[in-house]
Formats: structure tokens, C-alpha cells, sequence
């Protein structure tokens, strides 16, 4: 019996047409079922990144996409393999990034046969259908290579948002018969540049105002430049989500930083006569409460016609690709010159009400943000440290150089989108500030880090477990339970797994060793135990 023609199958045809759009990394664990998406990966120059989980091959596929501009990879196996990425998926919906999916599932004919073999699952394609943007269950080798460039056009043209393809394991394997012609991109179709009409009149509000301030959110990453000239003409104070952290960068004299959640900054957007809101939901999540109360006339541009009155009615919706609205609105307003506003006492009042939620969280945020190079690249976690503190404090250049998931707020995101942007190749420094139970969710991740033989810094603030849901417990009445978690001799754990270990003991060594550590290169870890390193300072 001759061997099997594996030269040309489905899966080569989906992954050189994934290669012919750019992508140059997969992320994910080969498995029984996977081998031949595996396969071609070499021949066309596709670096397999082998996670220890698939939620980390998910995160790390998204730290990679936040750096290079592409989506995201992941290949996972049939049933575990896939349901251990769901997290990823749903972290990538919520957050709006783009992840594309691929799993092998069972062969045409064997749906819903509940015969018991390996990885069965009742339905895969309608598990990640109900937390991805779409899910297909193909039939052919042409059908998965015209979903991947469906997957393109939705990652390019619309709101970026993670979709799954799953190929029967006989499509997988059989013949690809398609077409070189069908293997190549898409041309991408023009930016939606929205209605000239709304924009003039936009414009003509703008350029009226008295007291004009911008919210730009993570759907205006690809606008920094236009953004920046629109509140300069305008002479508006600039505020972000964390998703569009640094669309106009935080050493500007308009930015007012990341700071939706303190009520300080809140209260600037809410007295604004016309607030302009960029690509944001305005969701919960990223304000701290139900909602914006905008006292003025709202603006709202974005490439969901769906999101222009969510949360907060817009006077003007426009419907468009950000960056090409507002570089129509910047034309319009290139006559508009008006004198920037001092914001200096303002920033101040945010600072202390920052430093006021939990000071000593903050100051030790600080003193790692001031240890930070300035370019570096800085993925954190749901860990106090991070959403209290460093998100807050540290000030940023360039958007998608804060690698975080404000909404879906998960922990063991943060090591594996540290991962993910060192791989993109990125020559700037890549840190990741993770607190103790955060990191536990994805240490095993280490092991991939050093593998892969990447430059990563690792700064673990440990405050003992779960210390905000600990406060929670108290503050309901309850008697703290499952919060206080036993600690790894956390240096020793992370030489165990081949990288280097270093341990703080006291506050004024924070600065120095992650200096020092990230000068070294490799994986390296920071170890700062918070309570111990307090009681040494006092």
C-alpha cells in the first residue's frame, strides 16, 4: 500500500495562503489531528511558536498582532486543544483584536456520532461560534482557504475581531485542489472614508467649540498622526482608554493619559462643550462606571455603525475606517489654530487621585515605571500592580506598547503577550508586570519564553494571592477565604525552568535590578515580594 500524498493537502493550501497575506509566526501545540497544518510550516518560512497551553498560544498570538499589525495565528487540535483556547477567543471579542482560529475537527459524516473517538465534541464550530465573531465548519480545501481570506477582508475592512475556521480532519488530509491563483491575497478594498456631509458638519462643531476634548479609544491606533493634528488645531486635551493608550503620545502636552477610570479626568470629557469619541465603545469597563455623562454635543466616529450610540447618543455618527475620517476631519479644520491649554494643574489633581485608590500599590508602580527604558514594550495583567498602578502611571510614546485586556480583564494574559511581541521581533526592550496570582495562570509559559531563546523580563510584584478580592471578602463581611495562597521560591522557580531568578529585598533595590536584569537579556525574572519589601523600607 503506497504512502499517503501529504505534498499538497487542505491545510498547506490555508497556511500559504495565510503566509501570502504576511504572517510570519503561529502560535498553538501540535497534536494527533493538527499534523498537517503543521507541516508546510517550514517549507514557508512560518516560525512555530509551541505554547505549553493553548490560552497562551492565544494571548501570545495576540501580543503579536498588537506589535506587527497583523492577526494573530493559533492552531490548536480537535476538542481540548480548541476549548483551551476559548478564553483567548473571548479575550480577542471583547478587546476587539484580530485572532484567526484554526482547528481540525471530525472527519464529514461523523457529526454528532457520539461514538467516543479521540477528542469527539458535540459541536466545536458552534462552541467557538458563540464567543468568536464567526465559526465555519468547512467542506472543502477551496471553502477553508476562501474563509481565511474572508477572515482577512473582516481583519482589514471592519472591527477587528477573532473568527474560527474548523477543517474536517479528511478535508485536512485529502488533496487541497485549489488553485495557485486562490492561495493569493485579496487586494484590500479602499478605507470606508465615511459621509463627506456628516464629517463637513463634524468639522464645522469642532471648529466652534470653546472647550472641545477627545476620547480616542482602541479603534484609533491607526490615527495617532491625524489625532494629534486635530487636537492641536484645536488646542483639545486628549484622553484614551487603555486600549488606545498613547494614540497620541502621553508626553504631549494635550494627553491627559489613560485615565477614563479616575473621576478626575472623567469630569474633563463630561464638561466638554463637543467631545469627539474615536473608535470606543465607552463601555463599563474602561470607565469605572455605567457611564460617560457628556454634558456637551458628541462626535462619534467608528467603523461599526453599530457603536455610534452605544452607551453615549451621538450628535453626529460617522460611520469609517479612523484614520481616513480623521485625516478628512484635520483637512477641514487645517485653518483652525488656537493656543493649547495649560493642563499641568489638572494633571496633578489626576495624579493624586490615582495615588490616593491604594498608595502603596501606586508608589511601588511608579518605581518600577521610573525602571523602565522609555520605549519599552509593557504587557501586564488583572493584577493590582498593573490596572491600579503601572497603567496609570507609566507614560508611553507609541500605541500598542501597553499589552493589556481592560474588558475582558483575564488573568495569564500578561507572560504570553510578552512572548508573543518579543516575536514579532521588536528591537524594544519587552517587559511584563504580573502580580503572584496572575502569574500562576500562565508560569508554565517560561518554558516557551526560554525555549524560544527571547530577551523578556519578567517582574513579578507578589502580595500574597488575590489581595483585591481579599479586600472584597472584608468589605462584604466575609471572612477571608481561598485568597491567602501558598508562594514558589519564585527566583528558584524560574531557574528551574532555565531562565534567571532574582530576588528584591528591599524598595531601593527595585530600580537597579530590573536595570540590571534587563540589560542581561534572556528570561529573567524580578522577584518583588510587596509586604516584605514595605516592612524593610519602614
Amino acid at each position: 500500500m503506497s504512502a499517503p500524498d501529504y505534498s499538497d493537502t487542505a491545510g498547506r493550501a490555508v497556511l500559504e495562503t495565510i503566509r501570502a497575506y504576511g504572517v510570519t509566526a503561529v502560535f498553538g501545540i501540535p497534536g494527533t489531528h493538527n499534523l498537517e497544518l503543521y507541516r508546510p510550516l517550514d517549507d514557508l518560512g512560518i516560525r512555530a511558536v509551541t505554547a505549553r497551553h493553548e490560552q497562551g498560544a492565544g494571548y501570545a498570538a495576540d501580543g503579536w498582532a498588537q506589535r506587527t499589525g497583523l492577526p494573530g495565528v493559533v492552531i490548536t487540535t480537535s476538542g481540548p486543544g480548541l476549548q483551551n483556547a476559548m478564553s483567548a477567543i473571548g479575550t480577542a471579542y471583547c478587546e476587539s483584536r484580530p485572532l484567526l482560529v484554526l482547528s481540525p475537527g471530525v472527519a464529514r459524516g461523523q457529526e454528532f456520532a457520539d461514538v467516543g473517538t479521540l477528542h469527539e465534541t458535540k459541536d466545536a464550530s458552534a462552541m467557538a461560534g458563540a464567543v468568536a465573531e464567526w465559526s465555519r465548519r468547512v467542506a472543502s480545501a477551496g471553502e477553508a482557504v476562501a474563509a481565511v481570506h474572508d477572515a482577512f477582508d473582516l481583519f482589514r475592512s471592519g472591527r477587528p475581531r477573532p473568527v474560527h475556521i474548523e477543517i474536517p480532519l479528511d478535508v485536512l488530509e485529502g488533496a487541497a485542489d485549489v488553485p495557485a491563483a486562490d492561495r493569493r491575497p485579496r487586494p484590500a478594498a479602499a478605507p470606508a472614508a465615511g459621509d463627506p456631509e456628516r464629517i463637513a458638519r463634524a468639522a464645522a462643531m469642532l471648529a466652534g467649540s470653546v472647550r472641545p476634548v477627545i476620547i480616542a479609544g482602541g479603534g484609533s491606533t491607526g490615527a495617532a498622526r491625524e489625532l494629534t493634528a486635530i487636537a492641536e488645531r484645536l488646542g483639545a486635551p486628549v484622553l484614551t482608554t487603555l486600549n488606545g493608550k498613547a494614540v497620541v503620545g502621553e508626553h504631549h502636552p494635550l494627553s491627559l493619559g489613560s485615565n477614563l477610570r479616575i473621576a478626575a479626568a472623567r469630569e474633563v470629557a463630561e464638561n466638554a462643550d463637543v467631545l469627539l469619541v474615536v473608535g470606543s465603545k465607552l463601555g463599563e469597563a474602561e470607565l469605572w462606571v455605567s457611564r460617560l455623562a457628556a454634558r456637551g454635543r458628541v462626535i462619534r466616529v467608528d467603523i461599526s455603525e453599530a457603536q455610534l450610540d452605544k452607551n453615549l447618543p451621538a450628535a453626529i455618527g460617522i460611520s469609517g475606517d479612523a484614520t481616513a475620517v480623521c485625516r478628512a476631519l484635520r483637512d477641514a479644520l487645517s485653518g483652525t489654530a488656537r493656543r493649547q491649554p495649560d493642563l499641568l494643574e489638572l494633571r496633578a489633581r489626576i495624579a493624586a487621585e490615582i495615588r490616593g485608590v491604594l498608595p502603596d500599590t501606586v508608589a511601588l508602580a511608579e518605581t518600577i515605571a521610573a525602571a523602565l527604558p522609555d520605549d519599552a514594550v509593557v504587557a501586564g495583567d488583572s493584577s493590582q500592580i498593573f490596572y491600579l498602578g503601572l497603567a496609570n502611571v507609566l507614560a508611553q510614546r507609541h500605541p500598542h506598547s501597553l499589552l493589556y485586556t481592560p474588558t475582558y480583564a483575564t488573568l495569564g494574559y500578561g507572560l504570553p503577550a510578552a512572548i508573543g511581541a518579543r516575536v514579532a521581533g521588536t528591537d524594544r526592550p519587552v517587559v511584563t508586570v504580573i502580580g503572584d496570582g496572575a502569574l500562576m495562570f500562565c508560569v508554565n509559559e517560561i518554558a516557551t519564553a526560554v525555549e524560544q531563546r527571547l530577551d523578556l523580563t519578567i517582574v513579578c510584584v507578589d502580595n500574597g494571592g488575590y489581595a483585591e478580592i481579599k479586600q472584597n471578602e472584608v468589605d462584604r463581611g466575609i471572612r477571608p477565604i481561598g485568597v491567602d495562597l501558598v508562594q514558589p521560591d519564585w527566583a528558584a522557580l524560574a531557574d528551574a525552568f532555565g531562565a534567571t531568578g532574582r530576588r528584591v529585598a528591599r524598595a531601593t533595590d527595585i530600580a537597579e535590578t530590573i536595570t540590571a536584569a534587563i540589560a542581561a537579556g534572556g528570561v529573567q525574572l524580578v522577584h518583588i515580594p510587596q509586604a516584605a519589601v514595605a516592612a524593610a523600607q519602614n
